[in-house]
């Protein structure tokens, strides 16, 4: 647990070249979400990037290399097993980034399930340490001469660049990938909510499960460490477009045609769909849903639903009842008794979340909540990062189309209407590819004709209706991840949700 011990805080450390390190300097200084209180101070300070890739190429990668396909999935399951039995020590300090015991669920549970995950995908592989992909391809009459692919591993390191959001799930979802692929990793998480990724690392150094190498930790900021990479490394960002496209320029990415997976700001959209009209199952199940995902994570999820979509004869059914809905759902912290909404990560994404709510003002109007007037429960809202849920109506979408452009991370959602199914597949898409969209209706023909309208701008769609609701209730996305040739860093959506827009 972060503390500090007289006048001195306490310093979160890196994890670089198999030892335990405090960058130089003051570092950045990290809060408490729920109290505002300083708990320390990360800073990478000091560290040689070059270095640690290096120790990464030719400590961490020979020894995951020389492992089999059943030895790594084992070597996954074995980590999840270790996790999963003292993930009690992770609860407590999840709750100071801000986050609720679902939303801590979500990023502790959520995230070691990737690992079991990925380990049981050693099943579809022999026991050795590359991959036969398909069948052989006869090159001559009398096949005395055939082609055959295999795959083997990258002999580079896979930097991961993450978000703060999820600071466990964030990075389990994908060392799972590139450690079933025999690749060693370096970790940036989110240095607002590092402090947890710190805990996490440390448990799992000390579990000697993995071998040496195979992973390093950097809790201040990786400024400078994509100079290193080289053509056998692989690099994954998730975060802010504006950033990751800088990222993605870099000229050694480029000179070294590294590969770059970057899963940045998306506009995720539900759909209402005209038979689901009020008093019908369907209704209130498409109510509960938009609730649920403005305000799990206090909207702080790549998948939360950021536009809503419905029939224009039910704008004002959807606006009453989601209003009733999110004004039942009680802010604070969240040790207290009945709160269903924690806080934001930190300061600076409150003050970054009222920039954008400012700017979405413009040109829609607010119908639910207010960024500065809202009550907390055994919290101080002016100390800590806390919110109110927004709810914007925009009356007229194809031309005041700010709200398909700037993502208010939080939650932060915009009611708009559609007159027919064309117009709501086209706003669906005014989104420019998101993540994650869902239907909600239970008529066939209209889920047929918007999962084929929409489906080439989204990376899944789920369509819901009350049927399949409860099968759909708790469901995780894990990555669909296989190692692939040459094996790199790959995963479908790796966005943490156990709801069911994003099946």
């Amino acid at each position: 647990m972060p503390h500090q011990n007289g006048n001195e805080m306490t310093k979160f450390k890196n994890y670089a070249q198999g030892k335990w390190v405090e960058g130089d300097g003051n570092g950045t200084t990290l809060f408490n979400a729920i109290t505002g209180e300083e708990i320390g101070t990360a800073s990478s300070s000091g560290l040689d990037f070059g270095e640690m890739m290096n120790y990464a190429r030719t400590v961490g990668g020979p020894a995951l290399r020389k492992m089999t396909f059943q030895e790594r999935g084992l070597m996954l399951k074995a980590l999840a097993m270790h996790l999963i039995g003292i993930k009690k020590k992770f609860y407590a300090l999840s709750a100071q980034t801000g986050a609720t015991k679902i939303d801590s669920w979500i990023d502790i549970e959520g995230g070691i399930g990737n690992l079991f995950a990925n380990a049981s995908l050693r099943r579809q592989f022999n026991d050795a340490p590359f991959y036969v992909d398909g069948e052989y391809a006869p090159m001559s009459k009398e096949g005395t001469f055939i082609g055959h692919h295999i795959m083997v591993p990258k002999q580079g390191v896979a930097i991961h660049i993450n978000a703060f959001n999820f600071p466990i799930w964030g990075m389990l979802e994908k060392i799972a990938v590139n450690f079933m692929a025999g690749v060693p990793a370096i970790v940036k998480p989110g240095t607002v909510t590092s402090y947890l990724t710190e805990l996490m690392v440390k448990e799992i150094v000390d579990a000697k499960i993995l071998p040496e190498g195979a992973l390093q930790l950097i809790c201040g900021s990786a400024r400078g460490i994509l100079d290193h990479v080289e053509s056998q490394d692989v690099v994954t960002f998730t975060g802010s477009a504006s950033t990751g496209k800088m990222l993605k320029a870099h000229p050694r990415l480029i000179e070294e045609a590294v590969p770059f997976n970057m899963e940045a700001d998306s506009l995720n959209a539900s759909i209402l769909g005209t038979d689901a009209v009020p008093g019908t199952d369907e209704f209130d199940l498409f109510i509960k849903e938009v609730q649920k995902e403005m305000t799990v994570k206090a909207g702080q999820k790549c998948t939360a639903i950021r536009r809503i979509i419905v029939p224009e004869n039910l704008v004002e059914d959807v606006q009453i009842a989601l209003g009733k809905r999110l004004a039942k759902t009680i802010i604070g912290d969240p040790s207290v008794e009945g709160v269903r909404m924690g806080a934001l990560a930190g300061a600076e994404q409150r003050e970054d979340l009222k920039e954008k709510v400012q700017q979405l003002a413009k040109t829609q109007e607010i119908v639910y909540g207010s960024i500065d007037d809202f009550e907390v429960s055994g919290a101080d809202k002016n100390k800590g990062a806390f919110c109110s849920p927004i709810l914007f109506l925009n009356s007229d979408p194809f031309n005041n189309t700010d709200c398909h452009n700037i993502e208010a991370f939080g939650p932060v959602s915009t009611i708009m209407p559609y007159k027919n199914l064309s117009e709501a597949i086209e706003l669906a898409n005014m989104g420019k590819g998101s993540l994650v969209c869902s239907i909600v209706t239970n008529d066939d023909k209209i889920a047929q004709e918007f999962v084929m309208g929409a489906a080439p701008m989204h990376g899944r769609i789920l369509v819901l209706n009350a049927a399949c609701a409860k099968l759909t209730c708790f469901y995780f996305s894990f990555p669909t991840a296989i190692p692939v040739g040459p094996f790199q860093t790959h995963f479908s959506w790796p966005c943490p949700t156990p709801s069911r827009n994003s099946a």
